[in-house]
């Protein structure tokens, strides 16, 4: 046998050329990370920092309910005591930033409740229970719901 073959060093050939490998992989790592991570990533947890500036020259597009209350006094008394109390108006209306402005220019929708209404109320395992869940199709017969039930205050 020759001397390369005995010792705790012997096949450092293979050795060397695995840990090249792995130096060209780490290597390949770094460079793709700092091409790929955008700047201010990680400042504020798993997030990029600058998406907060990004976000704020953005227009606004939600009035929210006191815009809402202003205008609406009777329906936000109608919604006082119901189980959609603490839900927005703008959850179910849309973005209202347009017609809180200007009422005469920008009409707010009124949402269709037969598709409207399944979102948060058809019959769903993972849903909590706490929220009223029925299968539409048997209970409405295909008609909506406001047919029955008023949006804001939904008891019969």
């Amino acid at each position: 046998m020759s001397e390369e073959g005995k010792g705790p060093f012997r096949n450092t050939q293979h050795l060397l050329r695995m840990a090249g490998i792995f130096a060209v992989g780490i290597l390949m790592f770094v460079v793709a990370r700092a091409v790929l991570v955008p700047e201010g990533f990680g400042k504020y947890g798993h997030y990029r920092a600058p998406a907060i500036d990004d976000n704020a020259a953005k227009p606004l597009s939600f009035a929210g309910r006191a815009a809402c209350a202003e205008c609406h006094a009777d329906v936000v008394e109608a919604r006082a005591a119901s189980k959609h109390a603490r839900i927005g108006c703008e959850a179910c209306h849309g973005a209202l930033s347009k017609h809180a402005a200007d009422p005469t220019k920008a009409k707010a929708t009124k949402p269709v409740a037969a598709t409207l209404c399944p979102v948060c109320h058809e019959l769903n395992v993972a849903r909590p229970k706490t929220i009223k869940q029925v299968n539409s199709a048997e209970h409405s017969g295909g008609e909506g719901c406001d047919s029955c039930h008023a949006p804001h205050a939904p008891e019969l």
